[in-house]
């Protein structure tokens, strides 16, 4: 029984936990549907059956193997999304062989890090995309990397070459499905990142439970712009979509709101996946009314908290009735909370979910660990088949993370209602302590998005003498010919906040610091906040 006094919950649901490899999954997908549509790429307009999908992949696996590629190696792809990112997904998961997704961002410094540490053998990448000019960047590490052996380039002969050595006939490698099949670098704030190790076990049965909750059959078409490299788009993207039977639709290489649009329009998409930032983008294009929406039933949003007024028009406009919100983190699958079909409004951008099928959840105080009453912010940890084996060659820092019950820590500030759902009130880091206030940035810009001059806000905390901290607002405005000054925006929260809670400053902006995945990084804006003062 869940304690109806403290903030512990856990899932449970008549759907049992897959034992299933990646493969096996796909097999399973292939027998049932071989004729329905597994992939779509809108830009070149290639298509795949499950039954050809399942060959390419076969035939990508089978010449790696034929390459010398062995069950546990360390295979890295750097790319933007596009078929081959998929093929290579299910491709190594079939030999047993370590996926490392590197973050297409990365640069000389970060990628060569990323093949030593993760002892890469076989690379992919990308050619160019847009000002990145990937092969240029490998031609600089490659002498540094000295696992490396081979780099293949999709779209390039080298990509074609590979796939001529396969003879079909090489065996596959038996595979347990607790063998590790992944390994993702989450960015860390301090440092180099640290690869979170996964297995099939963890990410087949997070993508499969993410798209049981949003009621996924072989008729759903998953329209994906967040990215593969990160588990939104492999994980929630294709391994919900391939666990059902669906099809994955690939709107654009990189998020592009236009291309978005009109691939859900094109190919008659029943779900979009996207961070707040990116629908805001969608919703704010200026011929948005003119796009036919009306296939869409669901979809996700997850990365960072909805605003409310964003999530009413999703629903409206977009005819996302039952779209749901996601919460969770690389090092867990990533999803531990989700909610529900039929949640209102509020629980929709009040929280982020209950708990998920089979995992558990807690919020502990941070200082002592123990459990606290529902109702009180604590940090939230979650434990089951979920959290990662451990990071890639770190026991230390794993051992930082995962705790001696399994549970791995956050870092976030979350509370839980009585009713089980979680609210995230912050990052431990971000939390604003201002004269001995705890202040939490996101109440500060939930109010803020009421405000008309508002199209989009960040808020941080910076370095005071006398408080400690204080609140800086860096705000969008809806137009940047009338931009809001520091006497409206405080005026505005005159006797409607807390006095320690009104922004100090403020700082008008034309866009924020994000990363690749659609997360603003408020760290940047609080060094630039200390640089410009």
């Amino acid at each position: 029984m869940n304690s109806p006094m403290n903030s512990y919950s856990h899932g449970t649901g008549g759907t049992s936990l897959l034992g299933d490899t990646i493969g096996a999954n796909l097999d399973r997908a292939v027998a049932a549907w071989p004729d329905r549509e597994a992939l779509v790429d809108v830009p070149s307009g290639r298509r795949w059956t499950y039954g050809q999908f399942a060959a390419d992949v076969d035939q990508l696996a089978h010449a790696l193997l034929a390459s010398g590629v062995a069950k546990g190696d360390r295979v890295g792809i750097w790319a933007i999304n596009c078929p081959e990112w998929v093929l290579v997904q299910y491709a190594t998961a079939r030999i047993g062989a370590v996926m490392v997704n590197i973050n297409p961002a990365y640069r000389t410094h970060e990628v060569e890090f990323v093949l030593n540490q993760a002892g890469i053998s076989v690379l992919f990448s990308s050619v160019a995309h847009k000002s990145s000019d990937y092969r240029a960047m490998v031609d600089q590490v490659r002498g540094k990397c000295t696992e490396l052996r081979e780099v293949v380039y999709i779209g390039d002969p080298s990509w074609d070459a590979l796939l001529g050595r396969g003879t079909g006939d090489e065996p596959y490698p038996e595979l347990s499905c607790d063998d590790p099949i992944n390994i993702q670098y989450t960015s860390g704030t301090t440092g180099f990142p640290k690869g979170a190790t996964l297995s099939h076990y963890n990410i087949l049965n997070n993508g499969y439970f993410v798209g049981e909750l949003i009621a996924y059959t072989e008729q759903d078409r998953v329209c994906i712009p967040v990215p593969f490299y990160h588990c939104f788009g492999m994980v929630m993207g294709n391994l919900a979509a391939t666990s059902h039977g669906a099809c994955i639709v690939i709107p654009a290489p990189s998020f592009d709101p236009a291309a978005t649009l009109e691939a859900v329009q094109q190919e008659r998409c029943t779900s979009l996946y996207g961070v707040p930032t990116m629908f805001i983008a969608e919703l704010n294009l200026p011929g948005f009314a003119s796009y036919d929406l009306s296939s869409l039933r669901t979809g996700i949003m997850a990365g960072s908290p909805c605003p409310v007024e964003v999530m009413k028009r999703v629903v409206a406009e977009m005819h996302m009735a039952e779209v749901s919100i996601c919460y969770g983190m690389t090092e867990t699958s990533p999803v531990s909370l989700q909610t529900r079909r039929d949640d209102d409004l509020e629980h929709r951008t009040g929280t982020v979910g209950r708990v998920l099928p089979h995992l558990e959840v807690k919020v502990v105080d941070p200082a002592t660990g123990v459990t606290q009453p529902r109702g009180t912010a604590g940090e939230l940890c979650t434990r089951g088949y979920s959290v990662m084996l451990g990071y890639w060659n770190e026991p230390g820092k794993t051992a930082e993370s995962i705790d001696a019950g399994r549970w791995m820590h956050t870092g976030d500030l979350a509370l839980m209602r009585e009713d089980g759902y979680v609210e995230i009130v912050g990052r431990i880091k971000d939390m604003i302590i201002r004269g001995g206030e705890n202040i939490y940035p996101r109440e500060i810009e939930e109010f803020l998005y009421t405000h008309p001059k508002i199209a989009d806000v960040q808020v941080v905390g910076v370095p005071h003498e006398r408080y400690g901290e204080e609140v800086l607002a860096c705000v969008i405005p809806r137009d940047q010919a009338d931009p809001l000054t520091l006497e409206e925006l405080r005026a505005f929260c005159q006797d409607r906040l807390a006095h320690y809670k009104i922004p100090t400053l403020l700082q008008v902006m034309d866009a924020f610091p994000m990363t690749v995945s659609g997360k603003v990084r408020k760290i940047e804006l609080r060094e630039w906040a200390v640089r410009e003062r």
